[in-house]
């Protein structure tokens, strides 16, 4: 009986301390890039989860209660910011009924506010313009420099929340910095190939990709940002492109393709659709994602 007991505790004892010691920091992202980013830099430390997936368009996620049920075990949500995921985002904070993760907590960081964002109104905007936003363009994950940034910004806030785990996360923001800037080194000659080389884009989301690599957009099949396009525009987008010698549609997967098929083919170009983000569910580094997109495009520009 004594020996039954003995075994018995023992066992509850292995129950209670696994957890314990398996315990990783929980980390949602609300995109996979982020996601990516933050499983780079995080490591064995971190469990990280996405809320979005890269056939969705970041700006209309559904606020599902699935959703809301995954932030409420948050210690950390990840955030584009500049208002990308304003239409979804707080509903899911709301619901999940975590303090930890609400805006101006230490569990919440908007990413946005890590790097120099683009395209910042000057005047005052409405939703007359469409769907403009008002800190700048929210699509800065497509230009590698900027993920550094993100990334390093990351690595700091795991860092503030589980201060034990600080060494690693330096140790492995420098290694993923180093991966990053030794990437960028190998695309140079596909960079060279790009730059200047005019393309028409669907969204307002490419113009930190086109800084980066030296794409010129002449203009956008959306007549405003968020707005679907118009006979008229459209037709006026074919001429400029023609007289920009653009004959290249590049958008993201996740959107629509009826209409640019239509100006692609009137430019005899083609319609080149890039993943609209990484992968991280089957495993793609965000290196990976991004040498994946700069090979469609220097294939198909």
């Amino acid at each position: 009986m004594i020996r039954m007991i003995f075994s018995l505790l023992l066992c509850a004892a292995c129950f209670w301390a696994a957890p314990r010691a398996e315990a990783k920091l929980s980390v949602v992202a609300t995109t996979p890039d982020l996601a990516a980013l933050a499983s780079a830099v995080g490591g064995e430390r971190v469990s990280v989860k996405a809320l979005s997936s890269p056939a969705q368009d970041p700006h209309w996620v559904d606020a599902k209660p699935s959703l809301a049920l995954e932030l409420s075990h948050a210690e950390l949500l990840l955030a584009v910011g500049a208002e990308l995921e304003l239409g979804w985002l707080p509903t899911l904070q709301l619901g999940s009924r975590n303090g930890r993760v609400q805006l101006g907590a230490r569990g919440f960081l908007d990413c946005s506010t890590l790097v120099d964002l683009l395209e910042r109104p000057t005047t005052r905007v409405d939703r007359s313009q469409g769907d403009i936003h008002p800190s700048g363009n929210p699509h800065y994950l497509l230009d590698p420099r900027a993920a550094e940034r993100v990334a390093v910004g990351i690595g700091k806030r795991l860092a503030e929340l589980d201060p034990e785990g600080s060494s690693l996360y330096l140790e492995r923001t420098k290694a993923f910095v180093t991966s990053l800037r030794d990437a960028r080194a190998r695309f140079q000659k596909s960079l060279e190939k790009l730059k200047g080389r005019p393309i028409v884009a669907y969204h307002r989301s490419l113009a930190y990709l086109a800084e980066w690599t030296g794409l010129v957009v002449v203009d956008h099949i959306e007549s405003k940002p968020g707005v679907p396009p118009d006979p008229r525009h459209v037709a006026e987008l074919i001429a400029l492109a023609r007289q920009k010698g653009a004959r290249t549609v590049v958008q993201e997967a996740f959107h629509p393709t009826r209409t640019s098929q239509l100006v692609a083919e009137k430019l005899a170009g083609k319609l080149l659709r890039i993943p609209g983000a990484t992968n991280f569910q089957g495993g793609q580094s965000y290196v990976a994602f991004i040498e994946q997109v700069l090979k469609q495009l220097t294939e198909g520009v």
